[in-house]
């Protein structure tokens, strides 16, 4: 049997059947909940029972919180077709929910449960995740993709590196670890899928210019972004980081522009995807010129272009579209997709701006605002289907 026939042959519970079900959905419910908790934490009117500060619950909830869950429901789907091999389903992948989960639970209470136990619990998520890609990816004799495998495992001991780093203080140099590994993982698996279906679309429009193919351009722009990343995360300021992140940046725009983005404004669940990664190559940009000129622009504008930005609209883009096609429904972006992709966009510009405002209050509400409008409607709109069977063709 094929992948395919195999995964439709499991007759458990229709949100255990593939990977991305169980954690599209928990990755969207907790970007809206955890936003709903950090709106009245950052003023200050609640408390919780963490041993990190509001701040640092909140950057790592979003980045060893969120982004593991999309990570996870992407790849525990992406790798049985890079490979044949049948995918985790069913209670083996109730099970890695529950670690996910109960991850959030122990930072949540880690004032409660000790900080050595909310760290061993919380990096078990991203260690197990690691462990079952690797298994996957080497047992399916897959090994172009062992890069990716790698990023994850670095993402767990970024993630203890946070929970080490802010007993001590703000966890900054392991946030912008975390940070710069998420950005490298979309770089590389953006890299591979936009092309895709920028081409395919293409195609089906029977235009006969195509995205510019992997090739030693897109191997030095990863070089570029590999190097400045690690010199950003180890020391943001001045101009070695300046001009580092800044060519990266360029490097990326260039990239991006030989995809052919400008021919495929008519679907949206193509364009999105350029525009994610025109934020990825903004944000580079912006943490450059941060480095270069300090006093004129502050660092959370960078970070923000990558962490609201490039991040929160590939996560939409990738979810969406993923959810669509692995559940028999039409690739076409409906009028609550697009409302959801101008949500984030809009969180993006507020957040930001923001940053170069010296805190804004109005750009705040209105950025943590959209960002709510957009995972709430995701939430809403694909929830069902998340956990509906596929129809039968």
């Amino acid at each position: 049997m094929s992948t395919a026939a195999r995964a439709r042959a499991y007759a458990g519970p229709a949100i255990l059947s593939w990977g991305f079900r169980p954690f599209f959905v928990s990755a969207g419910f907790w970007a809206v909940l955890a936003m709903a908790i950090w709106l009245p934490l950052f003023d200050g009117r609640i408390s919780l029972p963490t041993v990190f500060s509001a701040v640092d619950w909140h950057v790592h909830e979003m980045m060893f919180g969120f982004v593991p869950a999309v990570m996870a429901g992407f790849l525990l789907t992406a790798i049985p077709n890079w490979t044949g091999r049948l995918p985790v389903v069913g209670w083996p992948l109730g099970a890695m929910v529950s670690v996910w989960a109960a991850g959030r639970l122990a930072v949540l209470f880690s004032d409660w449960l000790g900080w050595a136990a909310a760290a061993a619990v919380d990096v078990a998520f991203l260690v197990a995740l690691a462990g079952v890609a690797f298994r996957e990816v080497w047992q399916g004799n897959n090994r172009r993709n062992l890069p990716v495998v790698g990023i994850v495992l670095l993402m767990a001991c970024a993630n203890l590196a946070f929970h080490l780093e802010a007993r001590t203080g703000s966890a900054s140099v392991s946030a912008r670890a975390g940070l710069a590994l998420i950005v490298l993982l979309i770089a590389l698996i953006g890299g591979r899928i936009i092309p895709s279906f920028t081409g395919n679309w293409l195609t089906r429009q029977g235009m006969a210019v195509r995205p510019a193919p992997f090739g030693r351009f897109d191997k030095a722009v990863m070089a570029m972004a590999v190097i400045a990343l690690s010199v950003w995360t180890v020391s943001p300021d001045g101009p070695v980081a300046g001009i580092a992140m800044t060519g990266a940046g360029i490097g990326h725009m260039v990239r991006l522009a030989r995809w052919q983005g400008h021919r495929v404004l008519s679907d949206r669940l193509v364009l999105v995807l350029h525009v994610g990664y025109g934020f990825l190559a903004a944000g580079l940009l912006l943490a450059g010129l941060h480095g270069l000129a300090p006093a004129a622009l502050p660092q959370a504008a960078g970070i923000h272009a990558l962490g609201v930005g490039a991040i929160g609209t590939m996560t939409l883009a990738v979810m969406t579209r993923a959810t669509l096609g692995h559940t028999g429904r039409p690739l076409a972006a409906s009028a609550a997709t697009q409302f959801l992709y101008a949500g984030i966009a809009v969180a993006t510009v507020g957040r930001v701006a923001m940053a170069c405002l010296d805190g804004n209050r109005t750009a705040f509400l209105l950025a943590a605002f959209a960002w709510l409008a957009a995972f709430g409607t995701f939430v809403w709109a694909y929830g069902r289907t998340l956990f509906r069977p596929r129809p039968e063709s």
